[in-house]
This record gives C-alpha cells, structure tokens and sequence, in this order.
C-alpha cells in the first residue's frame, strides 16, 4: 500500500478482536509516530504504550468514573456529552476494548504539544491501515488530563509530572468479516479548499 492510499483508505475502527497485536507491528507504528514532525525538531511527545489488559482495565475504569460525576453544560462538545452520559449509565469503556492503547503526552508548558503528538498519532494511524490494523482517535485521556487520579495511574505508568497527553490511539485487529479495517472511501461533506492564484 503506497502512501497515498494508507491516508486515504484510514478510517475509524471501533470493534476489535481480543488477539494482541504483535511487537514487530506496534514498533512500526511507533516508528511512524516518532518520526512524525515536531515544533522545532523538539522530539518531545513520549509514547505510552499500553497493552497489559489490567492496566486497560484501571484506566476504563477511572474514566468511566471521572465523567459520571460530571454535568452535561449547554455548549459541551458532543462528543464529550456522550462520554458523560454513557459514564453515568454505567458499563462505559472509553477504548472500545481494544488490545493496545498508545497514549501519547508532551510538556504542559510547551507551545507546540497538542500539534506534535497529533502528527504523531495520525502518522500512527496511518501505519497501523498500511500494517492491516484497525485504530481510532481517543481524545479522553486529553479531556481529563488534569483529573487527580488519572494523573497518578499516568505517572504510575511512566508519565513525567510535567507532562500532559495529548492523545491517544488505540490500535488492533478489526472484528469483521474478513478481519480487515473498513477502507470504504468516505464521502466527502466538508473541509473546504480554495485556491489562490
């Protein structure tokens, strides 16, 4: 799979089969995440990757926990009014169940860490299509990165105390038929281009 056609062809997966994903793949997509551009050549995003199901298990549950006891205000991005709303019907498991999480964090105090460890997280997921992997955007993790006992499983986990994520990816092996990521061609209904001559 040329370049082009990994970018265009990624599309969001959110069902996957419980088989671990391999370590030769997971370095690839790591590999494409940290020679993913950075402010100033920086090389600052640190990549948490995170596949021991216990660990997965602690961080469902702290996110369900964290957005049960939040209330749903007037301009809340939709999505995070879903997370609120199923965190407080109970059962809600923020990565889809997923066999590997990547978290991926930066400095708190540095200009360019949103924009850094999101090239990172795109270029993984555009590896992980190239690789016959499905992944997903998972933006919780940035939502409650200020939320107490988030940060202390994070630092449990490696995160250093100045830093934040960003983003997340998770990362397996679609559950479909033929056990392969979605790569219909989205339609589509936005992002508007003009050109300048």
């Amino acid at each position: 799979m040329d370049a082009l056609e990994a970018i265009i062809t990624r599309r969001s997966t959110r069902n996957y089969k419980p088989d671990p994903v391999e370590s030769e793949k997971i370095e690839k997509v790591l590999e494409a995440g940290r020679q993913a551009p950075s402010g100033g050549n920086n090389q600052t995003s640190h990549f948490l990757v995170i596949r021991n199901r216990d660990v997965l298990d602690r961080l469902i549950a702290l996110t369900e926990k964290a957005f049960a006891g939040m209330e749903i205000t007037e301009n809340m991005y939709a999505s995070m009014k879903y997370s609120v709303t199923a965190a407080k019907k109970g059962g809600y498991v923020f990565c889809y169940n997923a066999p590997l999480l990547i978290a991926v964090a930066n400095r708190k105090d540095y200009g360019n860490n949103i924009a850094d460890c999101a090239c990172a997280l795109e270029n993984m997921m555009v590896a992980a299509n190239a690789l016959d992997l499905g992944s997903c955007w998972i933006n919780q993790l940035k939502w409650l990165n200020e939320e107490p006992e988030i940060l202390e499983c994070l630092y449990s986990l490696g995160m250093k105390e100045t830093e934040r994520v960003y983003g997340a990816v998770i990362i397996g092996y679609p559950e479909t038929e033929n056990g392969l990521p979605n790569r219909n061609l989205m339609k589509l209904k936005g992002n508007e281009v003009t050109w300048i001559d």
